[in-house]
């Protein structure tokens, strides 16, 4: 049977189209495409490629992230590879409050947000930092989430950052282990969250945030597992 031509037409009527676009919305989509791709750019890798012509993974711990490259390309190269790839953290929660039409302003100030947008702000907040961990440019080989996390949680929760920061700082002073202050510094920032929300003030969008905070420092452990055997063995390197 023959299709008539008004109802071929009458499918491209604005109406229908406002319809389609209302029941499938490709924000989410989007938000969480963007996050990965951003969080999957693997900066250290290609400053040590441009600089020297070397593959970074080749290097350490083999990892893309700031600490590996200042071994093989210098600590200017470093400070680079962690300014970049905090960047891309903040990067991602921007365009995600972006793209569900969130004044960027008054959400950084701490203003509460529709439970809906502060979920898939937290989605994109772990899609960047899984991005990082497991870029599909290098064959899901990527950085420990650390520098990405930072940009993130810079964002979402400052405060908890600085106190985190100096956390790291005191270990690495302390033990020379930047891996091990990482670690710490990671699982830090949901118990200081928690004792934010419960002891200064309570927070907007606690629950998203915290879920971040968790699974967030968990990837960053994860993401540190072989050298948590190393700082077993009493082999991880030092830095200097």
């Amino acid at each position: 049977m023959l299709l008539r031509p008004v109802v071929i037409v009458s499918a491209f009527k604005p109406e229908v189209i406002a319809s389609v676009e209302n029941s499938v919305s490709v924000r989410p989509v989007l938000i969480i495409v963007t996050a990965y791709l951003l969080g999957s750019i693997p900066f250290g890798y290609l400053i040590v490629r441009a600089k020297q012509g070397a593959d970074i993974r080749q290097t350490g711990s083999g990892g893309t992230g700031a600490t590996n490259v200042s071994r093989r390309a210098g600590k200017a190269a470093g400070v680079l590879t962690l300014l970049l790839d905090a960047l891309k953290g903040a990067a991602a929660i921007l365009v995600a409050l972006s793209v569900l039409s969130v004044p960027a302003a008054g959400a950084l100030r701490g203003a509460p947000l529709q439970i809906s947008a502060a979920w898939w702000v937290a989605a994109a907040a772990l899609v960047v930092m899984i991005g990082h961990i497991f870029p599909v440019w290098l064959k899901f080989r990527g950085g420990k989430g650390v520098a990405t996390g930072v940009g993130v949680f810079l964002v979402l929760m400052p405060a908890v950052v600085g106190i985190a920061a100096l956390i790291f700082v005191g270990i690495v002073l302390l033990t020379r282990y930047v891996s091990l202050g990482s670690m710490v510094a990671a699982l830090s920032i949901p118990v200081l969250a928690l004792l934010r929300h419960r002891v200064v003030s309570p927070q907007p969008n606690f629950a998203p945030l915290m879920t971040v905070a968790v699974i967030g420092a968990l990837l960053i452990v994860f993401a540190h597992r072989e050298n948590v055997g190393r700082l077993v063995k009493g082999g991880e390197s030092k830095f200097r």
